[in-house]
């Protein structure tokens, strides 16, 4: 250890006044530097390691405290309990809100079957009408498109839904 690093960490365990020291048992300290060495060609190298600054011209550009804790073990008492005052689900809440979910889910399904074949009807009737100036069948696609879009969301709108029925069932 550096003179510098033993005297930060103779300062972290003895502590700041008015702290409470910590045993130097339970923190180590390490002091970690970072070099820009330019070497005899001229070539800037960066690095963490001092072995690797012998022979070069190096400056340090950053120095960092590491204080190393060992990790705590977590208390009896959080291990999956939870407090006494929690609010506990029955299991006839849970099935209330799954009937709840299942019936919100279906109606959803319904609007969106419904909005499925108005989307439908709507692509229907476009296919039908043929405008004068739409004598390229490229600007019927272009005018249709949209329409084939929406059947598409409605689509895989409807098939979501189904799935998450499927998931409660």
């Amino acid at each position: 250890m550096t003179r510098r690093a033993c005297l930060l960490a103779a300062i972290f365990v003895a502590g700041f006044p008015g702290e409470v020291p910590i045993a130097y048992s339970q923190a180590a300290v390490d002091v970690q530097s970072i070099w820009r060495c330019v070497d005899a060609s001229g070539k800037t190298h960066v690095t963490n390691v001092k072995d690797e600054t012998i022979g070069k011209d190096c400056k340090v550009i950053q120095t960092q405290r590491v204080n190393v804790l060992p990790p705590q073990a977590p208390s009896p008492k959080a291990a999956g309990k939870s407090p006494a005052g929690f609010p506990k689900e029955s299991s006839g809440d849970r099935a209330n809100a799954r009937d709840r979910q299942k019936a919100t889910l279906e109606s959803e399904l319904a609007s969106e079957e419904a909005l499925l074949a108005k989307a439908k009807a709507e692509l229907a009737e476009q296919e039908s009408i043929r405008n004068g100036d739409e004598k390229i069948y490229a600007k019927v696609l272009e005018r249709l498109q949209k329409y084939k879009d929406n059947v598409e969301l409605h689509e895989k709108n409807a098939g979501e839904l189904r799935k998450e029925l499927a998931k409660l069932k």
